[in-house]
């Protein structure tokens, strides 16, 4: 059983067993086709849906999607994290995140933060190029940078701290 939260405003209990699919306790018949990893079209009550998966973002259990054009924020809450709530543990699995280190190996490219600067989370903290590749190193939590442990042009390894965060 999931809950499901639209645009932090609908509520919805979702639930799949033997290939059926129940919402909020009625059963849902929908005719669909995989167009590709990301799209499908679906027939729902003679109506047609194209929805396409914008973004996925697991560690949050959010998903944000396009259905007919129209952007929607789903939240997906599982039995364990329902459970969680009802016990006033919700908070206790959101753990701050005090180092960033490096996800490959590489040369760090540019260092686009200083010690002392805040940062949200999603900022871009740093690029490391990885197999003649660039990639944008983001900030994964809101925080205070605190030590800066590379410079520009060094050669990192896999798992070597990059970044502290206060």
């Amino acid at each position: 059983m999931y809950q499901v939260k639209v645009n932090e405003k609908y509520n919805f209990v979702v639930k799949t067993e033997n290939k059926q699919l129940t919402v909020n306790n009625e059963v849902v018949e929908l005719d669909q086709i995989i167009l590709n990893k990301n799209s499908s079209h679906i027939l729902y009550q003679n109506k047609s849906y194209l929805i396409e998966v914008v973004e996925l973002i697991k560690e949050e259990k959010k998903a944000i999607i396009k259905i007919n054009g129209n952007i929607y924020t789903l939240n997906v809450e599982d039995q364990y994290d329902q459970l969680l709530k009802q016990l006033g543990m919700d908070n206790l699995a959101v753990s701050k995140i005090l180092q960033i280190k490096a996800p490959m190996p590489g040369l760090v490219l540019s260092v686009l933060v200083t010690e002392g600067d805040e940062v949200k989370k999603g900022d871009n903290l740093l690029v490391l190029e990885a197999m003649k590749m660039e990639n944008m190193i983001k900030s994964p939590t809101d925080g205070i940078i605190k030590k800066i442990e590379i410079k520009q042009g060094n050669k990192v390894e896999k798992n070597e701290l990059l970044i502290s965060f206060s």
